[in-house]
């Protein structure tokens, strides 16, 4: 069965996010979607709440068969890197050969999020020649110009890496912009991740001038007090 996937969401627990959880999971569903990975910067906060109110299971296992994969953005030394399917510690700034070997270890995959992108802290080729990578961000809905997302493509191309299309939203009405589709008999968190490493169809579609506009003023105006969250149970 294909299952649609975003695998870039932020939520209001990341410094320019808006949307809580519910709301994001409520509109995905709306939009089709069967899940997505929630990616906040520097923080699994998140996914931590969504545990323990029920719209996640740290098993894997889908709820209500929706799918919700853990992640982080990092903004390591060096740009922003996508670690999805596991939690980790707070690791902001530090080099990202070294968070991309902590999400491996802990069985999830290190994706550059919008390479090249100079605007939005993308990873340069000098830096991503060097890494050890299980995927590249090749179409980000919110990229600053397309031509990123050319570059990210034939990069990748280059290096025969799988390669994901994801939205980047930080607001409930932008999820699902972009998506990826798996074909897939195990619609777990590690079905999706052996999924992912395997290659999938993208859906490419830029957000909208209002959408990228309101992005852009909640990363310019962070007037919000950073959202945190204590998990019932610490474990990861």
């Amino acid at each position: 069965m294909p299952y649609r996937l975003d695998l870039h969401c932020h939520s209001w627990f990341s410094g320019d996010g808006v949307s809580s959880p519910e709301e994001l999971v409520a509109s995905a569903k709306r939009r089709g979607l069967h899940g997505f990975a929630i990616t906040d910067h520097n923080t699994c906060d998140a996914y931590h709440y969504m545990v323990d109110h029920g719209l996640a299971r740290r098993d894997g296992q889908p709820v209500d068969g929706f799918l919700v994969i853990p992640g982080v953005e990092v903004s390591t030394a060096e740009g922003h890197l996508l670690c999805i399917g596991a939690t980790l510690p707070q690791m902001k700034g530090a080099p990202a050969a070294e968070v991309a070997r902590a999400v491996q270890a802990a069985g999830g995959l290190a994706i550059p999020a919008h390479p090249f992108d100079k605007f939005r802290a993308g990873i340069r080729e000098e830096i991503l020649d060097a890494l050890t990578v299980d995927a590249l961000e090749v179409f980000n809905a919110a990229i600053s110009f397309p031509k990123y997302n050319a570059h990210a493509l034939a990069y990748a191309q280059r290096r025969s890496l799988p390669m994901i299309a994801a939205s980047d939203a930080h607001h409930e009405a932008s999820i699902g912009t972009s998506y990826m589709t798996f074909d897939t008999d195990d619609f777990t968190v590690a079905g999706i991740l052996a999924a992912i490493k395997k290659g999938a169809p993208r859906h490419e579609q830029l957000l909208s001038f209002r959408d990228k506009l309101r992005k852009t003023m909640n990363n310019w105006f962070r007037l919000r007090t950073k959202r945190t969250y204590t998990p019932r149970d610490s474990t990861p």
